[in-house]
């Protein structure tokens, strides 16, 4: 090998090495903004419930709704529109205990599993969601 040759090599592996390290850093910003993206979705079906409990098709509870999907979706934009507002607060209700989230899973995770009535099947699948997450 000459040395032209070997300093092609060490440039692609020290670049493979670099990418390797930036692939592995996004991964991790991806795995921490899910995981608090997923608990902020909970906190807020919480704060939902308990402002509106059972009876977010009341009267206040379709107010309570439009009002704060009009002001989150104003200030972060979508995402919030009153049907996620909805769903989020069934988030909490279909998994009370916020310690027994899974961080592996995404709010797209749950958004299916949430659909599960039966609440052995729905933890049956969790529980698999999250060994090959």
């Amino acid at each position: 090998m000459n040395e032209i040759e070997i300093f092609d090599t060490n440039q692609q592996e020290t670049y493979l090495s670099i990418r390797n390290s930036v692939i592995t850093a996004q991964n991790k910003v991806y795995s921490a903004v899910n995981t608090a993206m997923v608990t902020a979705y909970w906190e807020i079906g919480e704060q939902i419930y308990k402002a509106c409990g059972e009876n977010d098709r009341a009267e206040y509870g379709k107010n309570l709704l439009k009002y704060l999907s009009d002001k989150l979706t104003a200030e972060f934009g979508k995402g919030f529109d009153e049907s996620n507002l909805r769903r989020m607060r069934q988030f909490y209700l279909t998994f009370p205990i916020r310690d027994t989230l899974c961080h592996e899973l995404s709010w797209s995770h749950y958004r299916v599993l949430m659909r599960i009535s039966d609440k052995t099947v729905r933890e049956f699948y969790t529980e698999e969601c999250a060994k090959s997450a």
